[in-house]
């Protein structure tokens, strides 16, 4: 798997096509038709319904846009569940220095979250974990300076 890579996994895949089936449908009819109707009230320089209308139509076009270059960009990957790092890989971590692990998920930059322990491919930690196993330290430079790792599990 090639670390430089753009993936999401199945499930993120899953959520942008229903996203993109919510604003493609029902999102963009209601957004028409509130348009439809700010047209109706008059004089379009002044017609502030209308603006934002335009404005909210769009928003929604760059969204479905920016879905639908994401899925045609991004490789889908099932991941996870072997030895080696790579993306869908659940990481238990500890830092050097301390007893505390912590878990992460490595996925891809579209599905990188922090508060969810999800650590992006691209990342300076996820590129030091990646192709890594089981026992392996890993160190990477973080603005407050090198920080090492020991990895404690993958699966």
């Amino acid at each position: 798997m090639n670390q430089a890579g753009n993936y999401i996994t199945e499930e993120k895949r899953q959520a942008l096509l229903a996203e993109l089936k919510d604003l493609k449908g029902p999102k963009r009819k209601e957004l028409l038709e509130a348009l439809a109707y700010a047209k109706s009230l008059g004089d379009l320089s002044e017609n502030a319904e209308y603006h934002q209308a335009r404005e909210e139509q769009g928003k929604l076009e760059a969204r479905i846009a920016k879905i639908e270059q994401i899925l045609q960009d991004s490789e889908t990957v099932k991941g996870g569940g072997g030895d080696i790092i790579e993306i869908g890989s659940k990481v238990v971590v500890q830092k050097d220095g301390t007893k505390e692990t912590k878990n992460y998920v490595i996925v891809g930059s579209e599905e990188a979250s922090m508060a969810e322990g999800k650590i992006s491919n691209k990342s300076p930690f996820g590129k030091a974990l990646f192709n890594k196993k089981k026992g392996d330290e890993v160190s990477f430079k973080t603005p407050g300076g090198v920080v090492n790792y020991k990895i404690v599990n993958v699966s």
